[in-house]
């Protein structure tokens, strides 16, 4: 089990300067997904092109590239194979090659046989692959996404080995408390400070650079953001702009009010928080997630609302 896991930690992607490349985690965990429904199936590139460009646009880094990309480099890293109507490997790269050529890829079969052996396996790579790539607020949808059904291991019951220092880290349990002191118990982007009793409810500590790439537990990497906004900041609709003003994606669609006055509205406004003597969101934070996680250009600031009845 162990090589499996070290293989799903350690997959060759670009790497520098804490640059998304989920190309190839997206599609492994749609294959592993793929073999939990049918373990002898095999993925046609053809038929799945389109759900593997909804996963990259919806999950990877603003910058659009094909689903051809992995699905002919992934064999390197010894977890998947190809075949065409001529046989088996890959015809390279080309979106157009692996789809006049009938190319096919599936999980390598001694990854396959290993599956059949230890069906929690399976769950145990999904999880350094979530772990490792994406940030702990989008996993469950994200497993809906490619159809992954497990039940949830605690975590660090998953063995990394030596799969990278990134991964020896050891998270700081005091940051949720810290994050959420420092901002008042306020969500930064709209205010909400729910309690029962003296209990916040629907408030979440949120990493700016996420903790899979490198982004420390520290106050100045943090925000006390409520579950809508955490939820949408992860997904690339909020960001962070100069001045700590709050980026709306123009991509961002929505034509109700709760979604005109809870999202589309907040173009511009300030940050609410931290208080006075604590560290803001420094820049080279916001800057990655600007770079690595907002999607597209930001709305400009909504305009300001008027008294009723002018004067």
């Amino acid at each position: 089990m162990e090589d499996w896991l070290e293989r799903a930690a350690k997959l060759r992607q670009w790497t520098g300067n804490g640059v998304r490349a989920p190309h190839k985690p997206l599609l492994l965990l749609y294959a592993l997904g793929r073999f939990q429904r049918d373990a002898d199936g095999e993925l046609r590139y053809s038929a799945v092109e389109d759900d593997l460009k909804r996963l990259l646009a919806e999950y990877g880094p603003a910058n659009r590239t094909t689903p051809a990309y992995p699905f002919h480099h992934l064999v390197g890293d010894g977890v998947w194979e190809v075949r065409t109507d001529r046989g088996p490997g890959s015809p390279g790269s080309g979106a157009r090659e692996l789809r006049s050529t009938g190319a096919a890829g599936r999980l390598a079969p001694e990854l396959r046989a290993a599956l059949r052996r230890d069906p929690a396996l399976l769950g145990r790579m999904a999880r350094i692959l979530l772990d490792l790539h994406f940030p702990p607020s989008l996993h469950d949808e994200l497993c809906e996404a490619v159809g992954l059904e497990w039940e949830w291991e605690p975590e660090g019951s998953v063995p990394l080995s030596d799969a990278g220092p990134r991964d020896r880290r050891r998270r700081d349990g005091r940051m949720r408390e810290l994050v959420l002191t420092a901002y008042e118990y306020q969500c930064a982007f709209c205010g909400y400070d729910g309690r029962i009793g003296a209990v916040p409810v629907g408030l979440e500590a949120a990493h700016v650079r996420w903790w899979a790439f490198d982004g420390p537990d520290d106050i100045d990497n943090g925000l006390c953001l409520c579950s809508l906004h955490h939820k949408l900041f992860d997904k690339g609709v909020l960001g962070i702009g100069d001045g700590h003003r709050i980026l709306v994606s123009q991509r961002f669609v929505g034509r109700s009010p709760a979604a005109r006055d809870h999202v589309i509205a907040l173009a511009g406004r300030p940050l609410t928080g931290p208080q006075p003597g604590t560290a803001p969101v420094a820049a080279h934070h916001r800057d990655w997630h600007t770079r690595q996680v907002f999607h597209g250009a930001p709305r400009p600031a909504a305009p300001a609302p008027t008294a009723l009845g002018g004067v």
